[in-house]
């Protein structure tokens, strides 16, 4: 059986396998003119060597800075902080700072976000608790996104479902069923490029005595036919009385990269190998990847680049920024790998940066950690997009996969659409099992696409504080909604060339609805009125004499009625009300019928629970005008008013 599956693996892998687009190019020497031009800042020295020092250059910054010649003290800080080594970013940290504060007050703007950032990321505990206040004062340039609580955005989508302009998301967490997951621990999955083929790590193979039974991690495989996962199981021929697991695969899948701990002939406590798929459909001996990508340390969690000549990969070996940082090695023509190096500041932080995995189709590297700015939980998902091999500020991809727990040893499909990742279920909160989720919009590779704006309350005159949703019409990708910003102003990454819809609410404010297909960065600022204690639309005004609703009214009716919908703790009453025009007990019936029509419209043709919804005939008891003179007279006091309220509020 397991032959067969090798075999069947292979012959997958031939079949389905996908053009290779532009990839890496790691060996390309760039000048620092041209790493300039890409990213604000350039460390040419991080894998040179440990740390640079330069004393005549710091008693002229010393000098500078005493005479106050602010200009001239920021150009010799920016050539020397660009020329730090690893050991700089932590030591020298201070320095990092001052350069971001001369380049708020005397620069440019996204360079100062820059550095603040990496001040933040690398700063450690030595400095004082005022100094950290300083960084953390200073950081407020970066106005971190304010998501709304999963919780609630959960109960959006619920009280959606049956309006259908907002199409409810497809998100759903998937166990990945008995066929893949035991009762042991199992994670770190790595799938083929046609995503019909998963290895993992997995815990379920027992060894010792039956007094003192220990877990071994094995890699294990499992291959997709109809649709269906076909029961995972090991691959022989990697597997050992070691520790294997965190295994990748080429885009043949004829070689496998993995770790295995424990092994004599390893560097370090876990150690990288490589085995290949052999005409007979085994695999050859693992053989150690040495002593140029391993350490005497901690390094696992491989991936591949397509091409198959970068290999990315974590390790807790001496002389990071970290406690794990993210390192990888490219291999040269004679197919051997070069030495390992660090990713560089930006990617790493002080803390741990684990599971990286390079997406095949997109220069985009995703990984996990939890030493990066904004986090929802201990170990969050980041993705950092690769301009000819140096790493933009990693985006978090937001709090529908990223929760207050961990989430690592992860894959995501080459169509971008599910992700594969360990996580606990509520059952066994200590085991892991397989999931796959669908990949949000936070997450997309190509959601690189800005939409922007600002809401304005145009009757305080001030930003508007609320909530800002995208809904994506056309490929049901899930957008985490988010708070407007304290000025008001939002901010969204989305694929570019679809159809949106933007909705924005609180809970003073009907919701706004705009269709809008996305063509390149797009800002869309919008004025709105908040809803009132007691509302009137203009188009519901009546014939005279007539309770019947005219097609003009319905588009501010079904104002009332989404609103309804997406607030189910709100309740409405309908006030009808009439000129002083003929006879008070006809008006009043009249006031009834019109406003028992539009009750019957709201809870009717809608899902709305009728005791939510009020309606009460005044006739022409309760004037605007009291003494009318004029038809604009009868006009104001022949009304339909609608007051929406919490019911604990009225």
């Amino acid at each position: 059986m397991n032959q067969y599956l090798n075999k069947l693996f292979l012959i997958i892998l031939i079949l389905f396998s996908i053009d290779i687009q532009a990839q890496f190019n790691p060996q390309v020497e760039l000048s620092k003119k041209e790493a300039e031009e890409l990213f604000p800042f350039y460390f040419p020295n991080v894998n040179q060597f440990n740390y640079y020092q330069d004393e005549n250059e710091l008693e002229k910054i010393n000098r500078t800075q005493q005479s106050k010649n602010w200009e001239k003290f920021k150009e010799l800080l920016e050539d020397y902080v660009q020329q730090f080594a690893i050991e700089n970013f932590y030591k020298d940290t201070r320095l990092i700072w001052q350069l971001a504060k001369m380049e708020e007050l005397y620069g440019d703007l996204e360079k100062a976000k820059s550095l603040y950032r990496l001040a933040l990321k690398h700063h450690q505990s030595k400095i004082d608790l005022r100094q950290m206040e300083i960084f953390l004062d200073s950081v407020k340039l970066e106005q971190t996104d304010d998501y709304v609580p999963i919780d609630y955005y959960y109960e959006l989508v619920d009280f959606r479902k049956s309006i259908d302009t907002l199409v409810p998301p497809r998100g759903i967490l998937l166990s990945m069923g008995k066929q893949i997951n035991s009762n042991m621990a199992d994670y770190a999955p790595a799938l083929t490029l046609d995503n019909k083929t998963i290895i993992f790590t997995s815990k379920r193979s027992i060894s010792g005595s039956l007094l003192s039974n220990n877990s071994n991690e094995d890699l294990y495989v499992s291959v997709q036919i109809d649709g269906m996962w076909q029961d995972a199981v090991p691959i022989r021929g990697i597997n050992s009385r070691n520790n294997e697991g965190s295994a990748a695969l080429n885009a043949e899948g004829n070689e496998i990269i993995f770790a295995r701990c424990g092994s004599y002939d390893g560097f370090g406590n876990c150690d990288l190998y490589e085995t290949h798929l052999q005409e007979d459909s085994t695999w050859s001996k693992a053989v150690n990847l040495g002593a140029n990508l391993n350490s005497k340390a901690w390094d696992s969690h491989p991936s591949l680049s397509i091409t198959g000549d970068t290999l990315f990969f974590a390790s807790d070996r001496i002389g990071g920024f970290g406690l794990s940082d993210i390192y990888f090695s490219v291999k040269n023509e004679d197919g051997q790998w070069s030495a390992a190096k660090n990713l560089g500041p930006v990617v790493n932080t002080r803390g741990n940066e684990v599971s990286p995995f390079i997406h095949p189709r997109h220069q985009i590297l995703y990984f996990s950690s939890n030493g990066h700015l904004l986090n929802f939980g201990g170990f969050d998902i980041y993705k950092s997009n690769s301009k000819m091999f140096l790493w933009d500020e990693p985006q978090n991809i937001g709090p529908l996969i990223n929760t207050e727990g961990d989430e690592y040893y992860f894959t995501i499909d080459s169509e971008s659409e599910d992700l594969f990742y360990a996580g606990s279920s509520s059952m066994r909160s200590h085991n892991l099992d397989l999931f796959s989720f669908p990949l949000p919009m936070e997450a997309q590779p190509g959601a690189n696409t800005k939409v922007s704006g600002v809401v304005t309350d145009t009757v305080k005159g001030k930003p508007f504080r609320g909530i800002v949703s995208i809904v994506d019409i056309e490929n049901g990708i899930e957008i985490a909604p988010k708070f407007t910003r304290e000025d008001g102003s939002f901010e969204f990454n989305l694929i570019n060339n679809a159809n949106y819809v933007m909705v924005v609410q609180s809970d003073e404010l009907f919701r706004i609805e705009e269709m809008f297909f996305l063509s390149g960065d797009t800002v869309m600022n919008k004025n709105i009125d908040p809803m009132s204690s007691k509302i009137r639309f203009k188009s519901i005004e009546f014939e005279e004499n007539s309770a019947k609703l005219r097609p003009d009214m319905y588009f501010d009716l079904d104002k009332v009625v989404d609103f309804l919908l997406d607030y189910p703790e709100f309740k409405l009453k309908i006030s009808g009300h009439t000129d002083s025009s003929g006879d008070e007990i006809r008006n009043k019936s009249l006031s009834q019928e019109r406003a028992d029509a539009i009750r019957d419209y709201i809870i009717l043709l809608h899902p709305i629970d009728p005791s939510r919804v009020v309606a009460e005939g005044f006739g022409n008891s309760k004037p605007v005008v009291s003494d009318e003179q004029t038809d604009d007279d009868r006009r104001l006091n022949r009304r339909v008013e609608f007051e929406i309220y919490r019911p604990d509020s009225n």
